[in-house]
């Protein structure tokens, strides 16, 4: 092969490795930021679910409790 050539390929090589480091960059900055954002919805969750345990139910009696309708 030529030198040119050679030195040719080596410029395009350099190129598309340099351009895929930003890539991979803003790539990892994505996930970092949807990890967090998972993080944050998890932390939510687990507070909904600790103060739906904690409520004292619902004013929905059970079908035994219901009182009729005047109508009856």
């Amino acid at each position: 092969m030529d030198a040119r050539l050679i030195e040719s390929r080596l410029i395009e090589l350099e190129t598309k490795i340099s351009y895929q480091d930003h890539v991979i960059g803003e790539l990892n900055d994505v996930v970092i930021r949807q990890q967090t954002q998972i993080d944050q919805l998890e932390k939510s969750m687990l507070r909904v679910h600790e103060q739906l345990k904690q409520s004292t139910g619902s004013d929905i009696a059970r079908p035994d409790e219901e009182v009729p309708p005047p109508h009856y």
